[in-house]
């Protein structure tokens, strides 16, 4: 079922070699059984967009053909495939950008981001969302209310990871956290350790005015780590998040975290760094990374829509499809926080 008459191409914009992007005309996908086709209403640029953009790989991620970018998005469902609700045609959704295969050992055990068979967006080989339509499964295309905007329901997806990392960081009511960069990541971090109760969040960052920033994004203080050493200033929490991908970082941060207390790696950094192991194994420090989410989309959205989190502040640059490239070329910006593509205008 369609809302609308859908033509039979649309644009995309593909990355087809390092720093080199061109906009093609593509057939417009048809939604298999239990799929949706959504028109794609706004797309967040993230870091790892950043990064396939300007090396072509993460880790052991290679881009080693066209790629489409784009994981952070929202839309409008335009039309279903067999064993759909065909009543969900026309609905706004924020989409949950990957395809788990249901039958694995984690998928079984509930971990489903860490499906060894995963299809997630923008990941090589898997195409993302500059494109004016993508398919998702109808379990993974999540309806948001009125009150939640195109660009705050892109921006979901960075959301979904800050509590993802709240769960791993045992973050509760009266929790203490440390939180290193003020990105945006760091900064919606902040938010969602407020969210969840946090009474002191302390974030680290080399750059004024992304402390400042940090300061009305939930951060109770700020702290310049090249004038203090976080892990000698008695800050004594009871959880670190990293979300700069600094070694030194992460290993002043783990430093600072109690007896029993939790270190969750966030930020994209060095494949390897050293770690305070004797301060982890005589303290019984928790250390965990996140690598997405599992069911995170519920509470996301209740926390955008209760006001409890804001994300439509945090959009400091809009671009169309044609502009891509400067979308992703954005962060260079030192007052650039989340740009939005809007791949349907």
């Amino acid at each position: 079922m369609t809302t609308n008459t859908i033509a039979p191409t649309m644009r995309t914009s593909v990355l087809t070699g390092v720093k080199s992007l061109e906009i093609e005309d593509r057939e417009v996908p048809v939604p298999g059984a239990g799929e949706v086709l959504i028109r794609v209403s706004a797309v967040g640029v993230c870091g790892s967009d950043v990064h396939y953009y300007r090396h072509g790989r993460i880790g052991d991620f290679v881009v080693d053909g066209p790629l489409v970018l784009g994981h952070e998005l929202s839309g409008r469902i335009a039309a279903v495939g067999a064993d759909v609700d065909p009543s969900r045609a026309g609905q706004r959704v924020a989409v949950e950008p990957q395809r788990p295969c249901g039958k694995c050992r984690e998928c079984r055990g509930g971990a489903y981001n860490l499906c060894p068979n995963m299809e997630f967006y923008a990941t090589p080989p898997i195409d993302g969302a500059f494109a004016e339509y993508v398919l998702i499964q109808d379990a993974f295309a999540h309806a948001i209310p009125d009150n939640v905007s195109d660009e705050a329901a892109a921006l979901l997806e960075p959301l979904s990871v800050a509590i993802a990392t709240m769960r791993k960081a045992h973050v509760v009511p009266g929790s203490s956290v440390l939180i290193a960069g003020a990105g945006p990541i760091g900064i919606i971090c902040a938010q969602a350790a407020r969210a969840f109760g946090a009474a002191e969040i302390i974030v680290t960052d080399l750059v004024e005015e992304r402390r400042q920033r940090a300061l009305s994004y939930g951060a109770t203080a700020v702290i310049d780590p090249s004038v203090t050493d976080v892990a000698t200033a008695g800050l004594d929490v009871n959880a670190f998040i990293d979300a700069s991908g600094a070694p030194r970082a992460v290993f002043s941060g783990i430093k600072a975290v109690r007896p029993g207390g939790y270190a969750v790696l966030v930020g994209l950094g060095n494949s390897e760094m050293s770690l305070p192991v004797e301060h982890i194994q005589n303290y019984e420090i928790s250390v965990t990374g996140i690598f997405r989410y599992t069911d995170t989309w519920p509470a996301a959205i209740h926390l955008v829509a209760s006001g409890a989190v804001d994300l439509d502040s945090l959009v400091t640059g809009k671009f169309g499809l044609d502009q891509v490239a400067e979308a992703l070329d954005s962060d260079l910006d030192p007052d650039s926080l989340k740009s939005i593509v809007y791949p349907s205008n």
